[in-house]
């Protein structure tokens, strides 16, 4: 109940989040009175041309789910525009907010704010997706414990097999020997054995136990340090990974800037702002894909599917958004999208492994 709670709240969180990156661009209320509620200027329309205040103030009860809903999915239209042309028209969606229809559409920031709050709300709570909790890893010390119990239990069964060893060799010697006690020792032989090789094998499952702290003048590396507590404790990484991946996912964005300026290194009519614009859209509709497929997932799509669309519609996407944003011809917008392919497939790798750093820190 409390993860569901949690998802929700970080669903909120993100809606708002995004409210508050883009609050009043281009939206309508009705008209107002003659002068604004907030600063006292003579409205001429329906927003207060000095501070923004809407002109047209509800005071009803009615009005807080009115805000509520308008807050979070911008019903008044944004939301309804801006969705189905990320999904079909992605290019001139991109073109046309560079160009200067800001009003009209949900901007790149809040739209990847809010995809990206729900991509991991939705993951965190489907089960078989989530990364693991804190509470279920295994501690250094657990590991030195666990150690300590199978090295003692190894010595006890060794002493045990040697005894009854001894013992079956004595019998053996005896003139007329006991069949009984001689099967006995046999068979408990057998199962000491067994034992001690249950014993070696968990041995091998265990980490190596920490070599600095047995010897301080050996001292691991930086790096050494890292991947040995990665090594330790795979479910704390993963978890670190997953709250990392959910504060840091904007850094998605400057790191995919230089590689999409790359594609078009002699085009002076596209600048930075368009390569951002273009990354942040994109990257809102791959959170959405997540979404969409997890949940498909979750209610028992079949796998053929599911692969079938993960494999292709992310690079089809990709091309009609390139061929539409920048006005490429299909051979051009070909070729670029396979370089943003390589290009994605490289930035992952870094956002990842930028992720497992922060993960092993303290």
């Amino acid at each position: 109940m409390s993860g569901e709670i949690a998802a929700a709240g970080d669903m909120m969180t993100g809606a708002l989040t995004a409210r508050a990156v883009e609050p009043h661009a281009g939206e309508a209320h009705g008209p107002g009175g003659a002068l604004c509620l907030n600063c006292g200027t003579k409205l001429i329309g329906e927003h207060c041309h000095r501070c923004g205040q809407s002109g047209h103030v509800h005071r009803t009860v009615g009005a807080i789910g009115h805000e509520l809903a308008h807050g979070v999915l911008h019903f008044e239209g944004k939301i309804w525009r801006t969705l189905p042309m990320l999904a079909f028209r992605p290019g001139e969606l991109t073109r046309r907010y560079v160009a200067g229809e800001r009003a009209r559409f949900v901007s790149p920031l809040a739209l990847f704010l809010f995809s990206v709050f729900l991509m991991f709300a939705v993951m965190s709570n489907i089960p078989g997706l989530g990364a693991g909790d804190a509470d279920k890893t295994i501690a250094s010390a657990d590991f030195d414990e666990a150690r300590a119990k199978l090295a003692e239990e190894r010595l006890n069964t060794q002493a045990t097999l040697k005894r009854h060893s001894n013992d079956l060799t004595e019998e053996r010697r005896k003139t007329q020997p006991d069949v009984e006690r001689v099967a006995k020792l046999e068979k408990r032989i057998v199962e000491l054995r067994a034992n001690e090789q249950r014993i070696l094998n968990a041995q091998r499952f265990l980490p190596p136990p920490d070599a600095a702290a047995a010897d301080p003048d050996k001292a691991n590396s930086w790096l050494e340090q890292r991947v040995r507590q990665a090594q330790e404790n795979p479910k704390l990484l993963a978890y670190k990974m997953k709250t990392s991946a959910y504060k840091y996912s904007w850094a998605l964005i400057p790191i995919s800037l230089p590689f999409i300026w790359l594609l078009f290194p002699f085009r002076r009519d596209v600048g930075l702002y368009d390569h951002a614009v273009f990354a942040t859209y994109s990257l809102s509709f791959m959170s959405i894909l997540v979404v969409v497929l997890s949940l498909l997932a979750a209610i028992g799509a079949p796998d053929g599917l599911l692969v079938g669309a993960a494999m292709l519609i992310p690079p089809f996407h990709l091309y009609q958004q390139l061929k539409g944003a920048y006005r490429l011809t299909r051979a051009g917008a070909l070729w670029r999208t396979g370089w943003m392919i390589v290009f994605a497939t490289f930035t992952s790798t870094l956002f990842t492994i930028m992720l497992a750093v922060m993960g092993t820190l303290d």
